[in-house]
């Protein structure tokens, strides 16, 4: 960052600005009232601007993001599989895959393949959404659910012991009648938003197959469709569009040079939180200044993409943020329920945007083995979890390896993680489990618990605990060291 331009700005909207508006002036038998908004027409120096922006890139990111994701697909009318891997749909109509999501996948950084995943993008400005929960009889799910700020809204899955039946999410000026046969009503703080169910299938063919009927009941539409009935859908059935030229990274949702014409659409559609008033009235005084001088306008794109490779870009590396664990792995307790907590929201968005709430799934990162060093193909390593010591989970858990872009490295047994959903790990003879994290074929002995990785490029690690139980989200249990053998 280049220090206290960026921190000025961030100061003057949060903090003085506020002040400036509710205390009246020391002077006895009057006050007044100063302004708090910046005055319009003022004449406005790069430098500021420069700054301002700077600033403004990281917070608005993740929003951006999302509304990209909502206008891509916003044209769609019928669910499918994008590039033949992806479920994709009109905004409000989610699509379901029937499977693990497919390596080749580059829609959203650091998928797993522990669940069966769904996705529809949410446009809650015309009618609210009917979402459908089938009776999952004891099998773990989740539905994330999250605004446009990336923040949860709903709280649907098995650690809320979710009842089968129909749930409504409105969007924040919806004033309509609840219909006969409605669980619950969420309600969204923004109209745009994302859906991202899950369901729990152990790695076996007889689990692959069981799961398929509750599959088919999990739909969501609008509210003007509603029935009352639990409605159905073949997802096998559903096109495929042809396979595009995928690449090595996560699809580009944010582009620099474009986010100043995207920002106000942010800025009218995601109502400030409790305080951001005047961090809104900021930003729109230096989008004014930038409309009316064509330097200035240059001056915002060219802070956009220093801002992108400067600051932005770094958050991609799980080291660089969050709560800092012991054996250099590290985490983050307010997943999916940030606030104003600006810096981890766009971290996340970066590294691994979607995540849920930590009540719902707890993550640990880790690019780094037990000696600070960065985890290589190159090398050997292993996890070795003490004797009833995997995360404590009234879900599931699992430990899954991610290439230096976040995705799924091909592998010649197409193992990507390994976990609750593998049966034939094998336990020490002292109860211990040790996970062989490496790019050789390890001894026959090791093979049910081997996680590979790239031949000689770097590589991170992902550990997730669904529902987790007190030890995980009290900081009590922590993962084990990564240790290099050769």
């Amino acid at each position: 960052m280049k220090g206290h331009g960026l921190l000025s700005a961030v100061c003057i909207a949060l903090v003085a600005a506020p002040a400036f508006s509710q205390s009246p002036l020391p002077s006895p038998g009057w006050a007044l009232a100063l302004p708090s908004s910046p005055a319009a027409g003022m004449k406005m120096t790069e430098a500021w601007v420069r700054e301002v922006a700077r600033f403004a890139y990281v917070w608005g990111w993740p929003m951006v993001n999302v509304q990209s994701r909502v206008e891509a697909f916003r044209p769609l009318r019928e669910a499918m599989l994008g590039g033949g891997v992806v479920p994709i749909g009109p905004p409000n109509e989610v699509t379901m895959l029937t499977d693990y999501i497919d390596p080749s996948e580059r829609a959203v950084a650091c998928p797993n393949q522990d669940v069966v995943y769904g996705q529809t993008v949410l446009d809650l400005s015309r009618e609210p959404v009917v979402v459908q929960v089938p009776d999952f009889a004891g099998r773990f799910f989740v539905y994330q659910i999250v605004d446009q700020r990336t923040d949860s809204f709903a709280d649907i899955g098995a650690m809320y012991a979710t009842r089968p039946g129909f749930y409504l999410l409105a969007g924040p000026d919806w004033k309509g009648e609840v219909p006969k046969g409605i669980a619950a009503v969420f309600r969204s703080t923004t109209s745009l938003g994302v859906m991202i169910p899950r369901v729990f299938r152990e790695d076996t063919d007889v689990d692959r197959q069981a799961v398929q009927p509750l599959i088919s009941q999990i739909m969501s539409y609008p509210l003007s469709r509603f029935t009352g009935k639990m409605q159905t859908k073949d997802w096998s059935a559903i096109p495929k569009q042809a396979a595009g030229s995928g690449g090595a990274e996560e699809t580009k949702w944010v582009l620099p040079e474009k986010f100043f014409d995207q920002l106000p659409m942010v800025l009218d559609n995601v109502k400030p939180l409790p305080g951001e008033e005047a961090l809104y009235a900021l930003l729109r005084s230096v989008l004014a200044a930038a409309d009316n001088d064509p330097r200035l306008k240059e001056t915002l794109k060219q802070a956009a993409i220093s801002a992108d490779t400067e600051l932005v870009t770094p958050l991609f590396e799980f080291r660089n943020f969050g709560l800092q664990l012991p054996y250099n792995w590290s985490t983050q307790n307010n997943g999916a329920a940030f606030g104003t907590d600006y810096f981890t929201r766009a971290a996340v968005a970066k590294s691994n945007i979607f995540v849920n709430k930590p009540n719902e799934t707890k993550y640990f990162y880790q690019d780094l083995d037990s000696t600070g060093q960065r985890l290589n193909g190159a090398n050997r390593y292993t996890v070795t979890f003490a004797k009833d010591q995997t995360p404590p989970v009234s879900g599931f858990w699992s430990l899954t390896m991610y290439n230096l872009h976040h995705f799924f490295e091909p592998n010649e047994i197409k193992r990507y993680s390994t976990g609750t959903k593998n049966k034939a790990l094998k336990y020490n003879a002292d109860g211990s489990l040790t996970i062989y994290v490496q790019a050789a074929l390890p001894a026959e002995e090791q093979r049910g618990n081997w996680l590979p990785t790239p031949k000689s490029a770097d590589f991170s690690l992902f550990m997730r605990a669904y529902w987790p139980k007190v030890p995980v989200t009290d900081g009590s249990w922590t993962p084990p060291a990564v240790m290099r053998v050769n």
